[in-house]
């Protein structure tokens, strides 16, 4: 069956990525063979171009993204405007922002089921206000009491976790990940899921089609569904020029009856777990809610799992706490949240910035890339300038070359402002953490590139002053003698290497 599941991966990619060169071999080909009317043709694109720029430069959009393409069309510009337009022209981010305006204002009221907890949060730490303010009363992701939180330092002991908590399920699992692969992790959840959807409990789970463009056959929805599984298939890849494949689903969710529930940077593959070794050993990161704050990434997957459903969800009915009120003790206070590249709010790098302006004695952080626009490096670099104990930990082995070398090209400018750039020795580090002056944490799914910053839909969960904030830094600093410290000599570049990574920064944004 999995040989037979490769043959068609393969297949259907092939056709695929052949599909989108055949049609950008028709542009060049179109322009170049104009014939007699070519030199009208040149005007009539040359001046497109400079209309394309000018609207560029006056979107409400990062200036990295203008920045790259008014470069690309400087760079062909007989056919860099033509470019743009059809590359935005064939997406409708119209419709899709007026599906998740529909969706977020229907389960928008159920957020605040558990009650108010900002007042309480305010009055244990004032200093949280404007991070919890923000969070709550603007992007809509309410402060929660009443949960316990377990911070989760590997894959190995998310995956035990999980397995754990489902087994418990008396009434749904809600799941959603970017990429799904078949073997020693993914096998035995499906295997639970199909016999938890026989004991009559409601499974759903939904997964990005680029995430599993190489792992998954086009028809994996109809074998869960046949297994009683519900599955969506998120934003189906279509082989056409079109901005609208960039917005992908790189949440990563567990809901189980609206009581527990898990978010990180870990997905359904063997890799995750060290069953199989891709990039030496995985470093990776989740939390655990445990209580009201898992009502709230319940919430945020039905958003997602809405956004094209005919029928109306019965918030009310998969309340857990709708008899009798919830009587986990708090663990401190929790925030979980998501961000949409649809609405043009920037949550997620909003809670990294103020985390690190907020900041007065150490910031710690893990992330797997490090391409970051002006805003976030001014943050970095202040925060050390001003005395800060700013560290950040990437990893040593990368997945993607073209994403270590630009990474790797903001390493001088941070560390000569006194940032501490570590790598982690060992592989891969995937995790997606920061943790503040042993008060506050983030784990989550958004990493510093530009991709999960302002492209992709993201989620992540803010703790306050508990446990977990504990356990982030200690996680933290048991990866520091196992990694190296970048130095300045590190950083030496010939004058290859320095136009190399020059011009892949103005790339940055597409990456």
């Amino acid at each position: 069956m999995r040989k037979e599941w490769v043959r068609v991966v393969f297949r259907r990619r092939v056709f695929v990525i052949s599909t989108l060169l055949v049609q950008i071999a028709f542009l060049f080909l179109l322009i170049a063979r104009s014939g007699i009317f070519f030199q009208h043709l040149d005007r009539a694109l040359n001046v497109l171009s400079i209309v394309v720029c000018i609207h560029v430069l006056n979107k409400r959009e990062k200036s990295a993204y203008k920045l790259t393409w008014i470069f690309l069309i400087l760079l062909i510009p007989i056919f860099g405007g033509a470019l743009y337009i059809i590359f935005y022209s064939q997406s409708n981010p119209r419709k899709l922002r007026r599906l998740i305006e529909t969706s977020n204002s229907q389960s928008q009221p159920f957020f605040s089921l558990p009650g108010d907890q900002l007042p309480a949060l305010v009055e244990a730490n004032r200093g949280f206000l404007p991070q919890a303010h923000y969070l709550q009363e603007y992007a809509g992701f309410p402060v929660y009491a009443h949960t316990q939180t377990e911070y989760l330092a590997s894959g190995e002991a998310f995956f035990k976790r999980i397995l754990q908590e489902m087994e418990k399920a008396e009434h749904y699992i809600f799941l959603e990940f970017f990429i799904l692969r078949r073997g020693h992790m993914l096998d035995p959840i499906i295997d639970l899921l199909e016999r938890k959807a026989r004991e009559g409990l409601d499974i759903r789970l939904m997964y990005d089609d680029l995430g599993c463009f190489m792992s998954l056959p086009s028809n994996y929805r109809q074998h869960l569904e046949n297994r009683g599984i519900k599955c969506i298939v998120f934003n189906r890849f279509k082989p056409i020029l079109s901005s609208l494949q960039n917005n992908r689903d790189h949440r990563k969710i567990i809901a189980i009856d609206g009581k527990v529930a898990f978010t990180g940077g870990i997905n359904l593959a063997d890799e995750y777990i060290n069953a199989f070794e891709r990039f030496g050993h995985w470093k990776d990161a989740a939390i655990m809610l445990s209580g009201e704050a898992a009502w709230s990434l319940t919430l945020i997957f039905l958003q997602m799992w809405n956004l094209r459903q005919k029928e109306k969800e019965n918030y009310q009915a998969l309340y857990p706490w709708k008899d009798s009120p919830c009587t986990v003790e708090s663990d401190g206070f929790v925030q979980p949240y998501a961000d949409s590249p649809i609405d043009e709010e920037n949550v997620g790098e909003h809670v990294y910035i103020q985390i690190i302006n907020k900041a007065r004695e150490y910031v710690y952080i893990n992330t797997p890339y490090l391409v970051v626009d002006d805003n976030l490096l001014s943050a970095l670099t202040l925060a050390a300038k001003s005395g800060v104990d700013v560290r950040i930990i990437t990893p040593h082995r990368w997945d993607k070359w073209i994403v270590a070398i630009t990474s790797r090209s903001y390493y001088r400018q941070l560390i000569s402002a006194g940032v501490k750039v570590y790598e982690y020795s060992s592989g891969f580090n995937h995790s997606k953490t920061f943790v503040s002056d042993d008060r506050l944490a983030t784990v989550g799914t958004t990493n510093l590139d530009f991709r999960s910053l302002y492209l992709h839909f993201e989620c992540g969960v803010l703790v306050y002053e508990n446990r977990a904030v504990q356990a982030v830094k200690e996680d933290f600093l048991a990866i520091i003698p196992i990694s190296h410290q970048v130095t300045p000599a590190d950083c030496a570049r010939n004058a290859a290497q320095r136009i190399l990574q020059d011009v892949l920064r103005i790339f940055a944004p597409l990456m």
